[in-house]
C-alpha cells in the first residue's frame, strides 16, 4: 500500500503572535513552527496502517523553518520517504497548498492519502477537501480509526454523546485524520540524529502558490478586554442573597 501524509506547519501557539504593519495580517518573522497536532495523528496512523499491511509512508511538507527536523522525526517514527516542497508558503492559503501538493501527490500513485482534519490558521477551509477535490478523489473527515482491505477503507468516526459511525470508502481516497488509533510515538533525539544520517530529503518545486480562493482581511486587532468579572466575597449566606439579587435584576428569577 502507497500511503502519502500531507503535514502542514502551524505557528506555535506558545509564541506571541503580534499584527504586522499592514494591520491586516500576523507577524511571523520570528515565528517558530511546530509540526500541525492533527497532522501529527495523521502521520501515526499512517505508519500504524503501513505496519498492520506493508507498505510505505511518504510525508510531505513545506519548506519552513523547521521543516528538517519535523521530516528527520518522521522518518524516526517509520516513514519511508520524506519529501520538501520549496516555494514561499509564508502567506500560501490552503487552496494554494492543496493546488500544489496535489500535482505532487499524483506522481506517487497513491492509495491512501491522510492530512489532519484541521489546523488552527485555516481561514479558507480545511486542506483535506480542498486536496480531494484538486485530485478529484472522495474525502472522508473527523477519522479516529482506519483499516483497509481489498481495495476498501473501513473508516471509524466519533461523535458527541459516545455514538460511533462506520462506514466503507473505495480508495484511493483522502482522510481527515482526528485522532489515530494510538497516540503519535515519541521518538528519542538519539533516534532522530540517526535518521538524519540514514535518511535523505528529496526537494520539489512548488506550483501555483497564488492567492486564489484565500479570503481577503481588511482588518486584525487584538482582543480588547471590554467588562470584567466581579468576585463577590462574604460568607456563604451573603454571597447566596447577592447572587439571588442579581438573577432577579436580570429577569432570570
Amino acid at each position: 500500500m502507497n500511503i502519502v501524509v500531507l503535514i502542514k506547519l502551524v505557528p506555535d501557539l506558545v509564541e506571541e503572535l503580534t499584527i504586522d504593519s499592514s494591520g491586516a495580517g500576523l507577524d511571523l518573522t520570528f515565528a517558530r513552527w511546530i509540526i500541525n497536532e492533527f497532522d501529527d495523528h495523521a502521520l501515526e496512523q499512517g505508519i500504524l496502517l503501513k505496519e498492520k499491511n506493508g507498505g510505505t509512508v511518504t510525508a510531505i511538507a513545506p519548506d519552513l523553518e523547521g521543516v528538517d527536523d519535523v521530516l528527520f522525526t518522521a522518518a524516526a517514527r517509520g516513514a519511508d520517504r520524506l519529501i520538501k516542497v520549496k516555494g514561499d508558503f509564508m502567506a500560501a492559503n490552503n487552496h494554494a497548498l492543496a493546488r500544489s501538493f496535489s500535482a505532487i501527490i499524483q506522481k506517487f500513485q497513491a492509495d491512501l492519502i491522510l492530512t489532519g482534519v484541521q489546523a488552527h490558521n485555516d481561514l479558507d477551509g480545511s486542506a483535506g477537501p480542498l486536496l480531494a477535490e484538486c485530485l478529484q478523489l472522495p474525502y472522508v473527515g473527523y477519522i479516529a480509526g482506519v483499516s483497509v482491505n481489498d481495495g476498501k477503507s473501513m473508516l471509524r468516526k466519533e461523535y458527541p454523546g459516545g455514538l460511533l459511525a462506520e462506514m466503507e470508502v473505495t480508495l484511493p481516497a483522502v482522510l481527515g485524520i482526528q485522532a489515530a488509533e494510538q497516540p503519535p510515538r515519541y521518538v528519542a533525539v538519539s533516534k532522530v540524529r540517526q535518521a538524519m544520517k540514514t535518511s535523505s530529503l528529496e526537494e520539489m518545486d512548488a506550483s501555483d502558490l497564488g492567492p486564489l480562493g484565500a479570503p481577503t482581511v481588511g482588518r486584525m486587532f487584538q482582543p480588547e478586554a471590554t467588562t470584567h468579572a466581579e468576585m463577590i466575597e462574604g460568607s456563604p449566606e451573603e454571597v447566596s442573597a447577592k447572587l439571588v439579587g442579581l438573577f432577579k435584576e436580570l429577569g432570570v428569577m
